[in-house]
């Protein structure tokens, strides 16, 4: 939503969320395996007050891993659920809109313990995603409907419902990035490719040169939410919301004008982000021409966003221009000459074009461009526009 949630960001529900190193380790890792062949069994050992992993095989044997404390790590959790074992409470994005209330969503398809990342303590601090993430009780279950296996090696594994994706750009987050291949990410943080569709029973096949960890611009997918991981390292070289803050007021500066009506056109400032203001500027998305708002140009009745631009004559969607806020989507520092179609967030040219170009998860098997400041599908010829500014007469 541009920077920030709908209703503000409030305790561990917010837009962004910094990880540091706790006070004290809190990471775990495996130690004893126990096979269980009844159920009162299996929930005596979850019960001890230590996190274990349980994978029912059957109705009479489940395998319960047992996991220790480990000094040299701190773990972080991600979900739904807004019990105190998760770090970061997600909400579904739902595209498209500034102030959606979390009441239109029928039924959320985030886990409500979707994910865990786990930090080392000591540089390089290297982070690991893993799917599934420890209850109240400390524990992970996988059902007996859960797709889980025994590994050559003997350890147990498994994939969540609606698993946990992660997609490693080609090249880090910078100006060359490309995009990479959206993986699965396992129980235990091994690397798969995808499953036919989201939930199916079905693994993908183990990609044995891939790894868990997380790179600068990494993205993670929570079946409903998509996460952008930032290093510490790669924030250090990204624009700071001052930077465009600063690109809003040269823009402004340059007093562009409606080529209509000759009106000196401004962007609004960043807080004000969601009221659309008598200056600001509107493009025709099909051409880029940045015009004022106008009532005119309309093609029927029925299309009521088909306008024709006053200039070229083209025939497109016209939208109110909004500067894009969130720094860390930007790839490169440049002016902001580039909006997404169709929904006239503006940003550089290198961040417009690397987004546009990233297929996002979308349902259980849909793959598709976004804008990464509301998630509105793209559209268009190439997803965005390059715009164009008519500068004053005088």
């Amino acid at each position: 939503y541009n920077g920030s949630l709908p209703n503000g960001d409030r305790g561990r529900r917010k837009s962004r969320f910094a990880l540091y190193k706790r006070p004290k380790a809190n990471g775990v890792k495996p130690s004893t395996v126990h096979v269980i062949s009844t159920p009162q069994a299996s929930k005596a050992i979850s019960c001890k007050g230590q996190h274990s992993i349980s994978y029912t095989l059957s109705r009479n044997q489940t395998v319960v891993v047992e996991y220790t404390h480990d000094k040299d790590t701190d773990m972080f959790q991600v979900g739904r659920s807004t019990e105190s074992p998760i770090d970061f409470v997600v909400t579904d994005t739902i595209s498209g809109s500034p102030n959606n209330d979390e009441a239109q969503i029928t039924q959320s398809t985030i886990s409500r313990f979707a994910c865990r990342i786990v930090c080392d303590r000591s540089p390089p601090y290297t982070a690991r995603i893993f799917a599934a993430g420890f209850d109240s009780s400390k524990n992970i279950f996988l059902g007996e409907k859960a797709a889980k296996w025994k590994n050559p090696d003997g350890h147990m594994d498994g994939l969540t419902t609606n698993g946990v994706l992660v997609m490693h750009p080609k090249g880090g987050f910078t100006e060359e990035s490309k995009p990479g291949v959206w993986r699965e990410i396992s129980v235990c943080g091994d690397v798969y490719t995808l499953r036919e569709t989201r939930s199916a029973q079905q693994r993908g096949k183990l990609v044995e040169n891939e790894t868990n960890v997380l790179q600068d611009g990494s993205l993670i997918d929570l079946c409903g939410a998509t996460l952008l991981w930032r290093t510490a390292d790669g924030l250090f070289h990204t624009p700071t919301q001052k930077h465009i803050e600063a690109l809003r007021q040269e823009i402004n500066a340059a007093r562009p004008q409606c080529p209509v009506g000759l009106n000196t056109l401004a962007f609004p400032s960043i807080n004000r982000k969601d009221v659309v203001e008598e200056k600001q500027p509107w493009a025709y998305l099909s051409c880029g021409h940045v015009h004022g708002y106008h009532n005119w140009g309309h093609r029927s009745d029925t299309e009521a966003n088909e306008r024709e631009c006053p200039m070229c004559r083209t025939i497109g969607p016209y939208v109110p221009l909004w500067l894009g806020c969130e720094a860390g989507f930007y790839v490169d520092a440049g002016p902001p000459t580039h909006a997404f179609t169709p929904c006239g967030h503006v940003c550089s040219e290198k961040s417009a074009k690397y987004w546009s170009q990233i297929p996002l998860p979308h349902g259980t098997h849909a793959f598709h461009a976004a804008c990464p400041f509301c998630a509105t599908q793209l559209s268009g010829e190439h997803n965005c526009v390059k715009l164009i500014f008519q500068g004053p007469i005088d």
